[in-house]
């Protein structure tokens, strides 16, 4: 099988709690969002879930790509429902799919512990690949992570920060009515 070269499309935009970055595939799903302080991290998980796939694969800057920035911004403006119907790509293995999956199916203004991630998923005892799989999310936001709180009601990990994960959080919260 010959391998391909895969074009993506990347935006950042200013948000209230830090450069937000979006990065697209020229058919339109999103393949990966993070924070400007963690590029680097997104750049690993690009080449992770992509070089499997294609030969090369090229980031060209490109403004709204999709209208994804425009949703972005309504996200942080307080239209949170928006993020539910973009379509997204991830690679990953099986397990993290179901796991990623899983995560767009918590609602928003609402949190899960890890275990009640892996239950959802029918594997009660992964709890700790859980959590691995939800550390590897390329698609911060929209692939709602923040969502999986501690068993004990408290914030654990994100790879945005805890403090982006309580301010998220309580985004969610006050506009869950929107």
């Amino acid at each position: 099988m010959t391998k391909q070269h895969l074009q993506l499309l990347i935006d950042k935009i200013d948000t209230p709690i830090g450069e937000f970055i979006i990065v697209a595939d020229e058919a339109g799903s999103l393949c990966a969002l993070d924070w400007s302080s963690h590029e680097a991290r997104l750049q690993k998980l690009l080449q992770r879930y992509y070089d499997a796939f294609f030969s090369t694969f090229t980031l060209t800057s490109v403004r709204n790509p999709y209208g994804f920035a425009d949703a972005m911004r309504a996200y942080f403006a307080g239209d949170t429902a928006v993020i539910d119907k973009l379509p997204v790509r991830f690679g990953g293995t099986p397990f993290q799919q179901r796991v990623w999956s899983q995560l767009r199916r918590i609602a928003c203004g609402t949190t899960i512990s890890y275990s009640e991630l892996a239950r959802r998923i029918d594997q009660p005892k992964a709890v700790r690949a859980v959590g691995f799989a939800n550390s590897a999310n390329p698609l911060s936001i929209v692939v709602p992570c923040h969502r999986v709180i501690g068993a004990n009601g408290n914030l654990t990990g994100y790879g945005g920060g805890i403090e982006r994960k309580r301010w998220l959080l309580a985004h969610e919260q006050s506009t869950k009515n929107f």
